[in-house]
């Protein structure tokens, strides 16, 4: 039996933040060094922190919150797909002729290569085309994972890449580390946490190598 694997960011206050984000913030407010009887912390952090998944209502207007979202979207086989993009991933980036409708996708790129997640914000960051991400939602896919904080470029076509997913059903789990782990099929389990009202909600990602897609 393979051994699952973590693909999900550490919370740390030093951590990468996408840029008018809430930082991370984590103070004692009660220390056995100091008399209580145990310790406890206090987190404050940002739904869209690290290792996510966006809630429909992150961009589209009345739509459902990440407590709403439907648990088998993130629980079962999904295909890592190593793209060579520089840049923005594009359907000549990948053969999208031995995907299937309703497969999981997880995209590794030079994100995941770079160990961009392992500095300060970088800017350039490997992320979707709206083509891409147009075809995503016509093959039905019920998750795409991307291993950068956004589906869609900074201050590039963020929103219109959030619109074609968010918008037609397609759940985004970004902030993935992808780094040493080969395409193919695993087993993926992500589930966010059940905030009512939420926007997003953390996640910790694991995955185990499988022999077939079923």
């Amino acid at each position: 039996m393979h051994k699952w694997i973590d693909i999900s960011l550490p919370i740390h206050p030093e951590m990468a933040i996408w840029p008018g984000n809430p930082g991370v913030e984590l103070e004692a407010s009660q220390c056995l060094h100091e008399g209580d009887v145990c310790n406890v912390s206090k987190l404050t952090v940002g739904t869209h922190t690290g290792t996510h998944v966006d809630a429909i209502k992150h961009f589209i207007e009345n739509a459902d919150d990440i407590a709403s979202a439907p648990i088998d979207r993130f629980i079962g086989p999904a295909r890592v797909v190593e793209v060579s993009s520089q840049r923005e991933i594009c359907l000549d980036d990948f053969d999208p002729s031995v995907i299937g409708k309703g497969e999981r996708i997880l995209f590794k790129s030079r994100n995941s290569v770079d160990r961009l997640h392992e500095s300060g914000f970088q800017e350039d960051f490997v992320h979707l085309s709206v083509g891409v991400a147009q075809w995503l939602a016509e093959m039905e896919v019920p998750l795409v994972g991307v291993d950068y904080l956004s589906v869609g470029g900074y201050e590039g076509n963020v929103v219109d890449v959030h619109h074609e997913l968010l918008g037609n059903g397609v759940y985004a789990v970004e902030g993935l580390v992808l780094t040493g782990i080969e395409p193919g099929w695993y087993d993926l389990i992500c589930l966010p946490l059940k905030i009512r009202g939420g926007d997003a909600g953390l996640t910790r990602a694991v995955i185990r190598p499988r022999e077939t897609s079923v």
